[in-house]
């Protein structure tokens, strides 16, 4: 989808945030002379086409390091916030939600992760995702760099290992490899974070039915498994809100 100008509604009743990214823009033009680019992402940790959507994220960001400074945020959304937390088989959840169209769903994820050099796995569970947003947003508070770290290492293990989202161990060996401190204490009081995830929902994912969604620079918005060059066009028309 092609990304377009956000209404005035949106523009901003961020006033705080267009002067945290002046700010902030000022404070990296001063030490490197590059425009700061922040991205907002709205995603869930179940969703295939918000890990596609990470990785040409990456190569575009990746590609322009030169010119840009990033600051990429991740915001939580429920594709499916009735989904028991034990778990079920992702093929009988599939079936039972898709049909007769969950095999070519199956065979198009697969040919799209190869794409990236990914195999997509279809084993194992899938189920309720609010531990993973809470941890996520509990790494948030200890480094941007750290939160994206641990969404990557959350959607591989999901996607092409066959773990289970809502599992304690895994969530918490994905918080370790990401260099997230605390994550297994945090995590056992199941009350941590809600209320911040709660907020998030309402400030970032309210007005929106599905993800991956990206707001860049509190100007620009981009919704689907974008490819980098679609990102790379935004990020060059959204540096021009400094």
């Amino acid at each position: 989808m092609r990304f377009v100008s956000l209404p005035a509604s949106h523009s901003f009743s961020h006033i705080s945030l267009s002067r945290y990214i002046r700010t902030m823009a000022q404070s990296h033009g001063n030490n490197t002379g590059k425009k700061l680019i922040r991205i907002d992402v709205s995603s869930d940790s179940v969703c295939p086409w918000c890990l596609v959507g990470k990785k040409n994220l990456d190569k575009a960001m990746d590609s322009s390091k030169e010119k840009f400074n990033f600051e990429v945020r991740w915001h939580p959304f429920f594709l499916n916030p009735s989904a028991p937390k034990e778990g079920v088989h992702k093929r009988e959840y599939f079936q039972q939600k898709f049909g007769s169209r969950s095999e070519q769903i199956f065979a198009r994820m697969t040919e799209v992760f190869r794409g990236l050099g990914l195999e997509y796995d279809t084993s194992g569970l899938t189920g309720n995702t609010l531990d993973s947003h809470r941890l996520i947003t509990f790494a948030g508070h200890q480094g941007f760099d750290k939160q994206n770290a641990l969404v990557e290492e959350l959607f591989l293990g999901y996607f092409t290992q066959g773990k289970y989202i809502g599992d304690r161990e895994f969530l918490v060996g994905a918080a370790g490899k990401a260099g997230v401190e605390g994550a297994a204490e945090f995590l056992e009081n199941p009350n941590n974070g809600v209320e911040e995830v709660n907020e998030e929902l309402d400030k970032y994912s309210a007005h929106i039915t599905g993800v991956p969604y990206y707001v860049i620079n509190g100007k620009l918005k981009l919704s689907g498994g974008q490819p980098p060059e679609l990102f790379l066009r935004a990020f060059e028309s959204a540096a021009d809100v400094f």
